[in-house]
């Protein structure tokens, strides 16, 4: 497995702790949300490296995206907090994903509020969470 597979099987596996909320991996938004929320790991984009030599080492700050969803008629803002509150505590608890990574950082949420018709409103989120690693080959 590629260190940036590897790094983000990680983060998915560190996410899955928080209890009763799914963590999907790249999948499409299901029809009935969870109560207490989802989240759903994108891949996001390596995006340009740095290099050193001697060793031969490319160095990358990998963003990835994790959308967070709730969806409750009464209490939806206060789940919401809740999960985005312990999203940051699991990160800092292990911000090496068990020495995988050099450093893990969320970056803040922007949420919104999504009316769905017939069915209690979402807020959701998109946060940036940005891997830094480096490995001795970018295809692995």
């Amino acid at each position: 497995m590629s260190a940036r597979e590897t790094i983000l099987t990680a983060l998915a596996d560190l996410l899955a702790t928080i209890p009763h909320v799914p963590v999907l991996r790249g999948e499409v938004l299901p029809e009935r949300i969870p109560p207490a929320g989802l989240m759903i790991l994108r891949d996001g984009s390596s995006g340009e490296f740095g290099m050193t030599l001697s060793p031969l080492m490319y160095h990358y700050q990998h963003r990835a995206e994790l959308e967070v969803i709730v969806q409750s008629a009464t209490d939806r803002d206060a789940i919401f907090d809740a999960l985005v509150a312990q999203i940051g505590a699991v990160i800092v608890a292990d911000r090496t994903l068990r020495g995988r990574c050099d450093w893990v950082e969320a970056e803040a949420p922007e949420p919104v509020d999504l009316a769905v018709e017939g069915a209690a409103s979402l807020k959701a989120a998109i946060i940036p969470v940005v891997l830094h690693y480096a490995t001795a080959d970018p295809l692995t």
